[in-house]
């Protein structure tokens, strides 16, 4: 792998020979875009980073960007990434997933990687449907959602992606839009500088199975609460509306000038607890109307691979360098003819 001329890596050197093979206009083209455009301002060699996928329409990731990757099995990707995180710190290790691939089947490996605070960083797709097999409704899919497997309607209750992952106690927890490249690009920005596990929801479109699910928020930017560290949380054309907490903690959308501007809720990203950053997601359970944009929650607490280094290295201190061979043979043994 060489750099361009003057030895400082671009956009292009993280495109492959590999041609893009998703539907034309799917999001994901914006997307990988975005993400190529972003690694070059991170000067890391490109053999140091890592885009490992599960099955799915995003899982095609690692084929174009050129860095090291792994196409690996339906909702392990989590899984997989924890081991490379762990015997390797050194690199840099992303996570490219969909709504089925990360919250159906790799529901249970994305949550434990996340209350693990493993040091990986999690890029979840969402276009609230299957795409690559063809249109089945998805765990983000919402009530009622009609095609080929739900002719009636889904009876499924659909998963808040954001409120998953802070239920989790993920130390850092943001949504973006894929056509939104400027704010797509500084959450990446800031979930690479968090350290321990980072999880990013990006509204993303399927043009042939589920178009238009997002319009709500992509074309109107009137419905865009963004969420911006210590300030009231405001939005509309002109920031006429608002978000306020109410005596049970939920939040609600109000009309400035009707409650003043006191009144608003001031967001906190570094809140010791998720509470607050839970209210705020569950303004808007699915992107029909108003929704929160932006960094939700962005906490320290210790990264776990250090913890276990730093275990390893007491053990090792206490004990001395271990004996494999007396270990395996400790204990009962048998031999078998």
């Amino acid at each position: 792998m060489s750099a361009s001329g003057n030895g400082h890596l671009t956009a292009k050197d993280f495109k492959t020979d590999q041609e893009v093979r998703w539907c034309p206009g799917c999001g994901d083209y914006a997307i990988l875009a975005a993400v190529q455009s972003f690694l070059p301002e991170l000067g890391i060699p490109r053999e140091n980073i890592v885009f490992i996928s599960g099955i799915g329409c995003a899982a095609r990731f690692p084929y174009y960007v050129e860095t090291y990757g792994i196409h690996s099995i339906h909702g392990r990707a989590p899984a997989i990434a924890t081991g490379l995180a762990l015997s390797r710190p050194d690199l840099s290790v992303w996570v490219v997933s969909g709504d089925g691939d990360a919250l159906s089947i790799g529901g249970n490996h994305l949550i434990h990687a996340l209350r693990r605070n493993v040091n990986i960083k999690i890029l979840m797709f969402n276009n609230q449907i299957y795409g690559l097999t063809k249109g089945q409704y998805s765990p983000t899919s919402p009530l009622g959602t009609i095609n080929k497997t739900t002719p009636m309607g889904s009876l499924d209750w659909p998963f808040n992606p954001v409120a998953l992952a802070l239920g989790a106690e993920a130390t850092f927890v943001a949504r973006s839009i894929d056509t939104d490249r400027a704010h797509l690009t500084e959450t990446l920005r800031r979930a690479h500088a968090h350290q321990g596990a980072a999880f990013v929801e990006i509204y993303q479109n399927c043009n042939v199975y589920n178009d238009g699910a997002f319009d709500a928020v992509r074309d109107q930017k009137e419905n865009r609460i963004r969420l911006e560290q210590g300030q009231p949380i405001r939005f509309g054309a002109e920031d006429e509306r608002g978000v306020r907490l109410l005596p049970d903690a939920s939040a609600e959308i109000v009309d400035v000038a009707d409650v003043g501007e006191d009144a608003l809720l001031v967001h906190d990203e570094h809140a010791p607890t998720p509470s607050l950053a839970a209210a705020i997601a569950r303004l808007s359970h699915t992107p029909h109307g108003p929704t929160p944009i932006g960094v939700f929650r962005d906490v320290e607490r210790p990264v776990y691979d250090r913890l276990m280094n730093e275990q390893l290295e007491r053990a090792a201190a206490e004990q001395g360098d271990g004996d494999l061979a007396q270990l395996l043979h400790a204990g009962d043994t048998w031999t078998i003819d």
